[in-house]
């Protein structure tokens, strides 16, 4: 059980209100402001590294930034490990904290201004104090470039590093945080926010879970809460394209997949009312799909796909089962995104020249899978062939269960440092105690983490009577966490805001194009904007310009 942090006790008065959502008192001023550069902080472990005024510019404004390293050490490993982190802390600050927390396999402090993509003015530019890390690990370390391409996984092999990375490192940056803001601005903040997508949105989740009694509002975006799992789903691709091809890269070309976002398209895009380039109905349209439909009756020609084609997108699609017919992770939905740009460089083909254009999934996955995501860890070496190796041997009756495995001092499993404590039951116990609100959205045509896999779950916390804690969108044709075709520009934390300090649960969000997306379709209007609704609902079509948004409303599936 998380110990209850001190600003918990000058919270108390909000927390008996949250149900009401009545405004919440002002945090008490706590003691004397500290200039930027004076900032130091009385936490055993905790050194500052630097503390520099930064003048207003490039869509940021004047702050103070911080950088510092707690928890030095040496690993099992040998190697030196601490958690890196930095806090923006503006001069015009609107006395509310956000956590930001990173994707990928974290290994760097990527810049601390809350910024996910989806909307344009960052949290930190909107007077936020924002605070971003490492999680515990360096994945440039000079020690482990002879690991090739899977460095950014060998912390995998010290079982703290991976704890860190799980789950311990955002409890210890939360309290570096408070205590910060303490110092600098001589008061606590008014409210406190996380916000995260894919191996952030998992963070956001796990936060959720372990430490939400401490956070008013987690926004968490495309969440890899099941992140090991879905790291079996990349050894399952794999040697699902081996069926079709045996170069992966040459299983499908671009004009093949196509195909089947067209055919997603014909069989499903006026299922909400409009033939507008989206499926807006997303269940709907499961049962109408048939691949078989485009299986070529003769000789592969450019209107069909060869029978490998197809049963390579079926398993792949059905999600991983082990020889029992046990799945293994989740199944996958057809969505018209499966034609983007992004789908193709996660699952098929990329344009890296290093990688030896092999996927995302082949570089990044099975370094994940090897190093982290199995016990005891495999030391892979980091070369294209090696790793694509590694996933076309993988077995999934005997390397599937790793995940779920402990070994001498790998005390936690995968599954127990990566995932949320109550993944296959989620409560959400202290987060809905608190009155803490929870936004999850989560784009259809995502190649990384099934969407499938993100509704279960939030049927599950609903079930659980979560309802007045969760919202979750599903964001059709947007890939992971952005991108696509599709329109996904929204502004999901002042939807969040305005839940937490004013009491409105949002409805439907409005989500307009971004005009740098490359993936967005030629005969879409530059200004189009799409009505995304609280799940179970749907966007339906009511009448009125095809292009706008208010032409839609959230109604019952």
């Amino acid at each position: 059980m998380t110990p209850l942090h001190p600003t918990r006790l000058v919270l108390l008065a909000a927390l008996f209100s949250a149900g009401c959502s009545s405004p919440r008192a002002p945090a008490p001023d706590i003691g004397m402001p500290v200039a930027c550069a004076e900032l130091s902080v009385a936490m055993p472990g905790v050194r500052i590294t630097s503390a520099e005024a930064m003048a207003a510019g490039q869509g940021q404004p004047a702050h103070c930034l911080v950088r510092g390293r707690a928890d030095e050490r040496q690993g099992l490993d040998g190697r030196p490990y601490a958690i890196g982190f930095e806090m923006r802390l503006p001069v015009d600050w609107n006395r509310r904290f956000l956590h930001q927390v990173n994707g990928g396999n974290d290994g760097a402090v990527v810049p601390a201004n809350g910024g996910l993509g989806i909307w344009p003015t960052t949290p930190l530019a909107r007077g936020f104090a924002v605070i971003s890390s490492d999680s515990g690990h360096n994945a440039d370390d000079p020690a482990t470039a002879a690991a090739g391409l899977a460095r950014g996984n060998v912390f995998g092999l010290d079982p703290q590093a991976r704890r860190d990375y799980g789950y311990a490192a955002d409890g210890r940056i939360y309290d570096i945080a408070q205590a910060l803001l303490r110092r600098h601005y001589g008061r606590a903040p008014e409210r406190n926010y996380m916000a995260g997508c894919s191996n952030g949105g998992r963070h956001a989740l796990v936060a959720a879970t372990r430490y939400g009694d401490r956070y008013d509002g987690i926004l968490a975006g495309a969440p890899g809460f099941n992140l090991p799992k879905a790291a079996v789903q990349h050894a399952w691709d794999v040697q699902s394209w081996q069926r079709a091809a045996t170069d992966i890269r040459q299983a499908f070309s671009p004009a093949d997949i196509q195909l089947v976002a067209s055919h997603v398209l014909a069989r499903c895009d006026a299922l909400d009312g409009l033939a507008d380039g989206v499926v807006g109905d997303l269940a709907a349209c499961q049962s109408k799909v048939d691949l078989k439909a485009l299986q070529c009756s003769g000789a592969k020609n450019a209107a069909c796909l060869t029978a490998p084609q197809v049963g390579a997108l079926q398993r792949s699609f059905a999600g991983p089962r082990d020889s029992a017919g046990r799945q293994l992770y989740s199944d996958w939905p057809w969505d018209a995104g499966v034609g983007s740009g992004d789908w193709r460089f996660w699952k098929l083909e990329s344009t890296v020249p290093p990688w030896d254009r092999l996927p995302l999934i082949a570089v990044m996955g099975a370094g994940s899978l090897s190093y982290l995501f199995t016990t005891p860890p495999t030391a892979t070496p980091g070369t294209p062939a090696d790793l694509l190796a590694f996933l076309t041997r993988f077995d999934f009756d005997r390397d599937a269960p790793k995940i779920y495995a402990t070994s001498g001092p790998f005390s936690e499993s995968a599954m127990q440092f990566m995932a949320p404590p109550d993944v296959d039951d989620p409560q959400l116990t202290t987060l809905r105690a608190r009155g803490g609100k929870l936004i999850v959205y989560h784009g259809h045509s995502d190649p990384v983490f099934s969407v499938n896999d993100t509704r279960r779950w939030a049927d599950k916390l609903q079930a659980n009577g979560g309802g007045d804690t969760l919202r979750y969108y599903g964001v059709p044709g947007m890939a992971h966490c952005q991108g696509g075709p599709a329109t996904d520009q929204f502004d999901a934390l002042g939807a969040l805001m305005a839940w937490v300090e004013q009491g409105r649960a949002p409805a439907g969000l409005t989500a307009r194009i971004n005009p740098a997306n490359p993936e967005i379709p030629a005969g879409w209007h530059r200004e189009r904007s799409r009505l995304l609704c609280p799940h179970p609902q749907v966007a339906r079509y009511m009448g009125g310009p095809a292009e706008a948004a208010e032409s839609f409303r959230c109604a019952a599936p």
